[in-house]
């Protein structure tokens, strides 16, 4: 074997200008590869910024609506919807969440009628509709499991007849996606998707979408339910069991501190991959550019390509417009 080395090799030669780099370059980020979350919540005439996450904000529907014309424009192929409601809406059941005129049903309806060309996916969790803020009913001081499994069903039926394109279980409840597939294939929604936040970890980094969507909650933690962030193996476990019940996407989330179970996934499985680049990553980038310590679009723009490099089909990121706008800018 014959080995190659300086000066016949010189890395540097496909480095040495940009046309250079473009035709060598290994992974490629595109407009088709995102999806932008959305905040929706009652009322009319509704934009709230939310203050940890710059140019984010809490919609009502009509605004909502405005909203989306130039996510449509740029060509984002989707959104995911995530309801906020205030503290008197909430129950101890999250019965607002399974509620065929909630907010988030109103949300897809009125989005799929104005944007039919839009894929419209539903997060499928209470956390944002119980008062006291758990992905599920409350036993004692814990989330009991099993009931919690019918009113995950529940929403996302009831996402599905509003006119869902996919539905995304959030919850990290053991059996969930077996318990949302039955019943969506049951009441004649066989062809509708389940994209399962597979590996869903107790992270440090929800802290601003907690704000945007009220949904912190009121005692204890979700550490009983979502992985200890030690754990990389166990997320291999979760995925395979969500993939052996019928999970069509899976989900890595968050995404920076984990790109190394981003990337064990897609090797395991080979199946459609998401990741979540989450409120924190985003307001930490957004912090740092408004003071003046990073190139934001630069530091955006290596982020995402990052998440493709380590096995992402799919980016869930807030970053969606403007990541859009300068990829049809040339980056």
């Amino acid at each position: 074997m014959i080995v190659l080395t300086f000066p016949t090799v010189r890395m540097r030669r496909l480095r040495a200008s940009e046309s250079i780099r473009r035709l060598v370059r290994e992974h490629h980020l595109r407009v088709e590869d995102l999806i932008y979350p959305v905040f929706v919540t009652p009322g009319q005439g509704v934009k709230k910024e939310v203050s940890s996450m710059p140019g984010i904000y809490n919609f009502s529907i009509d605004e909502l609506l405005i909203e989306l014309q130039p996510v449509v424009q740029l060509g984002i192929p989707g959104v995911i919807i995530f309801g906020v409601l205030e503290e008197r809406e909430k129950d101890e059941v999250g019965s607002a969440a399974y509620d065929d005129n909630g907010v988030v049903q109103r949300a897809v309806r009125a989005i799929k009628e104005k944007y039919p060309q839009l894929l419209v996916i539903t997060d499928v969790c209470l956390c944002e509709f119980t008062s006291h803020g758990h992905c599920g009913i409350i036993n004692g001081s814990s989330v009991d499991n099993d009931p919690t499994l019918e009113l995950l069903a529940k929403t996302a039926v009831s996402h599905a007849r509003a006119g869902a394109d996919m539905v995304a279980p959030s919850d990290m409840m053991d059996g969930r996606v077996a318990a949302i597939r039955s019943a969506l294939d049951e009441n004649g929604f066989a062809d509708i998707p389940i994209m399962s936040y597979s590996a869903k970890y107790a992270s440090a980094y929800y802290g601003p979408f907690r704000e945007a969507a009220g949904s912190a909650p009121q005692f204890g933690d979700r550490k009983a339910y979502q992985m200890d962030p030690a754990n990389g193996d166990e997320a291999l476990r979760e995925t395979w069991l969500d993939i052996e019940e019928g999970a069509d996407i899976v989900m890595v989330k968050p995404g920076l501190a984990y790109m190394d179970i981003l990337r064990r996934i897609k090797d395991e499985f080979g199946y459609p991959t998401a990741v979540y680049n989450v409120s924190g990553e985003y307001a930490m980038i957004k912090a740092a550019a408004q003071r003046g310590w990073v190139d934001e679009k630069r530091v955006v723009m290596e982020t995402l390509t990052a998440f493709k490099r380590a096995g992402a089909d799919i980016i869930i990121t807030y970053h969606a417009k403007d990541a859009a706008r300068w990829l049809k800018e040339g980056n």
